[in-house]
């Protein structure tokens, strides 16, 4: 896992407190974080891309343009308010491409969830300014027709929650004329509310191996995925936020960062070289 600027030295030194209270603490905050991102609405813009690595070129795309928000009676929805006709040709968009792009990269750990994963602490580590504590994190077991995060996150040793998440989703389907594989990927956080951490960005790359099948030749593919996540808007003037039990609705700016926030991590150069969204077309 390469990490580029940004991330300063790792301390390995033992922390002052124990790391399952840590992981306990962290998870908890994060339910509270998934609990006040079910009142915002916001918008979320998505980009599948292969790439030609004769000339470095795009040679296919898939982009599409959701507004997450409420119907009128205040249940959650996506609303796709732009999506021009895929021109991808090497590769297909696969329900769980879709469900990674959704779910799976603006990754959260609940409490509810954290009982499924190994959560291991590696040390402290400052993400541009932000102190971090850094846990790997990968599933117990697998269980069918469920996606899961494998990788590194960094959680902010204040607030207690994710603000960078690297990894990659799985399972990967390997079966020969039936591959569904995905890319390696990094997510951004931003405090947009004062109080939470909320996802900004995501990055995926890497090199797909697909081995063919079905009269199919095996072959490469280089894909790259672009999430950006922006418009936060609290949701209705009757819902309650609660950030450590304290009743925080009325307070923070209603979209957009705050002034003085840290700033968002800065990108790694370097994710291209791992296998993994897409299977090629039928």
């Amino acid at each position: 896992m390469a990490l580029d600027a940004g991330f300063g030295k790792l301390d390995l030194s033992d922390p002052a407190t124990p790391p399952e209270e840590i992981i306990k603490k962290f998870a908890a905050k994060e339910s509270e974080f998934q609990e006040a991102l079910n009142h915002y609405t916001y918008r979320r813009m998505a980009r599948v891309q292969t790439v030609d690595d004769d000339t470095h070129k795009v040679d296919g795309e898939w982009y599409q343009v959701d507004d997450v928000t409420f119907d009128p009676t205040g249940r959650r929805m996506e609303k796709t308010v732009f999506a021009p006709e895929s021109s991808l040709q090497r590769v297909m968009m696969s329900p769980s491409d879709l469900q990674d792009i959704q779910k799976g990269y603006p990754f959260v750990l609940t409490t509810e969830e954290i009982a499924q994963y190994n959560t291991k602490y590696v040390g402290r580590q400052k993400v541009d300014e932000v102190d971090c504590y850094v846990f790997d994190v990968g599933p117990k077991q697998i269980e069918k027709n469920k996606r899961y995060f494998l990788g590194r996150i960094w959680v902010d040793a204040t607030d207690l929650q994710i603000v960078v998440t690297n990894g990659r989703m799985v399972p990967d389907d390997t079966r020969k004329g039936k591959e569904d594989l995905h890319p390696p990927f990094m997510t951004w956080r931003q405090q947009i509310d004062g109080h939470y951490w909320f996802p900004v960005y995501t990055k995926g790359e890497g090199v797909l191996h697909f081995s063919g099948g079905n009269g199919y030749m095996s072959q490469d593919v280089h894909i790259r995925d672009t999430i950006k996540y922006t418009d936060y808007k609290r949701f209705g003037s009757t819902i309650k936020i609660i950030y450590d039990g304290q009743d925080i609705t009325k307070t923070g700016p209603q979209n957009g960062q705050q002034p003085g926030q840290p700033a968002t991590p800065a990108q790694p150069k370097q994710q291209q070289q791992q296998q993994q969204p897409q299977k090629p077309q039928q």
